[in-house]
């Protein structure tokens, strides 16, 4: 679509009418979890799909002041009282009128302050055991931690119909500068918003454009005999064994994260394709393939003007790679880094793009295998001791393992997120009903030695 039709569009976004009592339609991202769907109890609209995240308050924290601020970030934003509406013959989803959310408040005396890491992140694991269904409005809740008078830990609680990563991220910020305008600060309005239901509309508005039609060309083509790599799993889902999702976490030192983001340097790529060419690597040792699809996430915010917007935009994306012929890691990036532009560049909907590769997609319901995603996270909107009105907010970077946490849909996915020390912190992610701990803990040890050899000699024969 050329310049003056993109205008056209997003003016024709812009000025829709808004009728929070009428219909709206999915995003296309909703529309392919409801594939998933499994009720009120579990799948990705059920009780345990949900994000908690966690942040440092320095200050004292006025409760009746955050609890006014927790509900102007539900009016702010539609996303969190808005209903999916599941009936197979129309879905859709539908805005409600604000209401109050939940705050509450937890003491927590006596705890050393060499000790509040690890009792913060075990309130966090407390949190994500309990159950949020989606039908819950509105949908994010908060629990406020108090070890003194000045130190508190407050987590926010959403379900993921409503947000994902980055919205989390967006809601702290906003809910931040929400509590100082109720403190005070008045000069600290949150910038204008984009609702969900614009990218919606933009979403829809893109799927006829010419410009869809050549990404679902360039998708028919470039998955034509694609398959994602299978992950052989431990227990057959033909099974039944009960259904939930482990996170195993672990650390990579400030020197390895050093060593990819100065190989990325060198490169001209990111520390996301070289993070994704060692994992290549690691495919292919384990598999012996040389043509790898794997999929990761894109954030779905390309336009601006949503990135500030609270919503599901999150979406998984398609990477195939043939490293046949790779000698070093080097060449691998090199690889990585064409399949990623080509993709990023070409970037649909996740069902869409399946649409055209439909084969691809056996690899979901393989009764003795999983698909693992793969994903680096660096967001731009990290609270690191930034000081908004009185307070000051630092996001709380997790490191404890737990055999129960928020529900993935199916598979894993390994999450690697770059934080301000400068240390690279990973997880694993799976589905305890395919998965045991010991397999998974080896995963990531061969993963991790694998990560080193290559690093430390990126011309080497590759291993």
């Amino acid at each position: 679509m050329g310049e003056a039709g993109g205008s056209r569009m997003r003016e024709d976004v812009r000025t829709r009418p808004a009728d929070p009592a009428g219909e709206i339609p999915l995003s296309f991202s909703q529309e392919f979890l409801c594939l998933f769907d499994k009720g009120r109890e579990d799948g990705p609209f059920g009780a345990r799909y949900t994000i908690v995240c966690g942040w440092w308050v320095r200050g004292t924290v006025d409760a009746d002041v955050l609890q006014r601020a927790l509900d102007d970030l539900v009016v702010r934003h539609e996303a969190l009282r808005t209903r999916v509406i599941r009936d197979p013959g129309n879905r859709h989803q539908r805005v409600f009128p604000p209401s109050s959310a939940s705050l509450r408040v937890r003491d927590l005396p006596g705890v050393a302050p060499h000790d509040r890491q690890r009792r913060a992140e075990e309130l966090l694991i407390e949190l994500e055991t309990a159950a949020h269904g989606a039908d819950e409005l509105p949908l994010i809740r908060a629990v406020l931690g108090r070890f003194d008078d000045d130190d508190a830990v407050l987590a926010l609680i959403a379900h993921h119909s409503a947000v994902d990563e980055w919205s989390m991220k967006v809601a702290i910020r906003d809910l931040a500068m929400l509590y100082a305008v109720r403190a005070g600060h008045e000069r600290l309005t949150p910038p204008e918003v984009h609702q969900y239901r614009e990218y919606v509309a933009w979403d829809r508005a893109r799927d006829g454009s010419p410009a869809a039609d050549r990404s679902r060309a360039y998708w028919r083509e470039k998955l034509s005999g694609a398959r994602l790599v299978p992950t052989r799993t431990d227990i057959a889902r033909s099974a039944g064994a009960p259904k939930a999702t482990a996170a195993y976490r672990f650390v990579l030192g400030a020197d390895t994260t050093a060593a990819v983001l100065a190989l990325a340097r060198s490169t001209r790529s990111s520390a996301f394709i070289v993070m994704l060419s060692a994992y290549l690597v690691f495919l292919r040792r384990s598999t012996g393939a040389t043509d790898l699809t794997v999929t990761t996430f894109t954030s779905g915010r390309d336009q601006e003007r949503f990135q500030g917007t609270i919503g599901p935009c999150i979406d998984q994306l398609p990477l195939r790679t043939d490293i046949a012929g790779c000698r070093t890691l080097r060449d691998v990036i090199a690889r990585a880094r064409g399949t990623c532009f080509e993709a990023y560049a070409h970037a649909l909907p996740f069902g869409q793009v399946l649409q055209e590769a439909p084969e691809m997609g056996a690899a979901f319901a393989g009764d003795r295998t999983a698909v693992l995603s793969f994903q680096v996270f660096r967001f731009p909107l990290v609270l690191e001791r930034e000081i908004i009105g009185e307070l000051e907010y630092s996001e709380l970077h997790r490191r404890l393992s737990q055999p129960v946490t928020t529900e993935i849909p199916d598979g894993g996915l390994w999450t690697l997120d770059i934080e301000p020390s400068g240390e690279m912190a990973g997880s694993l992610w799976y589905n305890t009903n395919l998965f045991v701990a010991d397999t998974i803990e080896s995963l990531v040890a061969e993963f991790r030695a694998l990560l080193g050899e290559l690093l430390s000699a990126p011309d080497a024969p590759l291993p």
